[in-house]
């Protein structure tokens, strides 16, 4: 009897400490879920908003920014834009490519009626790696009052390394056309490209700057003339702002400001 009364005893205390263990379970699963939720919720609320600008630095008399804006809405004499060589639907695919809401490539293309696939898909503009082409926007379409597209080649063996030519061209297609500001929006995200955004970021402001003092070398020494240049605007979208303005501004802080 003893014996029957122990056991009993035992197997009721084995249930109340299984019961415990169960709940303690439940609880900590329910924290890791709250705060997976205040977390997600933290990242939503730190996203940057449309607007939002931030000065990171000076060089050359030239200050770098950056904006949460789209290419099509930006107030600027000349909006720079990159796009891959042309596969089917490329931009609209979403995956990888950003959902049309938030994809800077597809807003170009609504507000030129479909041009920007038209030159692409035609092979009129086959979006070669450092190709470019100048588009006249017609009033009412873009913001901007002149778009530079520049190729990046083809999207299978894109490099990060490419973007550092492409800061140099169109420093010198801008200082060419006589503008002292211009906006670069890389678009890589938007064409599906899982690219590293502050490496992208620093090497087109490397590749700019560079550009321009060689020009400024030349003109030292009357071989060159151009409208001296004031501000470069790396347009971002609101996940990548940050990524963006933290990267460019720790570059140009190893630079000699002037």
């Amino acid at each position: 009897m003893n014996y029957a009364i122990s056991t009993t005893r035992n197997s009721g205390t084995n249930a109340v400490a299984g019961l415990q263990q169960t709940l303690l379970h439940a609880i900590v699963v329910a924290a890791f879920i709250l705060m997976g939720a205040a977390t997600a919720i933290a990242q939503t609320e730190a996203l940057a908003a449309p607007g939002t600008t931030a000065v990171l630095g000076k060089k050359d008399g030239i200050t770098i920014a950056t904006t949460v804006q789209a290419p099509s809405t930006q107030q600027t004499p000349l909006q720079v834009i990159c796009v891959f060589e042309y596969t089917e639907g490329d931009i609209f695919n979403s995956p990888p490519a950003l959902p049309r809401s938030l994809n800077g490539l597809v807003h170009i293309d609504d507000v030129l009626k479909g041009m920007l696939t038209e030159l692409r898909k035609s092979g009129r503009f086959e979006g070669r790696a450092l190709e470019t082409i100048l588009i006249t926007p017609p009033a009412g379409s873009i913001a901007a009052e002149k778009l530079l597209i520049i190729g990046l080649g083809d999207r299978k063996v894109f490099n990060p390394g490419l973007m550092t030519s492409v800061g140099r061209v169109e420093m010198r297609e801008a200082l060419r056309l006589g503008v002292s500001s211009y906006s670069h929006a890389s678009d890589l995200k938007d064409a599906g490209i899982d690219s590293p955004t502050g490496t992208v970021a620093v090497n087109v402001i490397k590749g700019a700057l560079n550009a321009y003092e060689t020009e400024m070398f030349l003109k030292e020494r009357s071989l060159s003339s151009f409208q001296p240049m004031v501000k470069i605007t790396l347009l971002a979208g609101p996940a990548f702002f940050q990524t963006t303005a933290e990267a460019v501004k720790a570059f140009v802080g190893t630079l000699k400001s002037n």
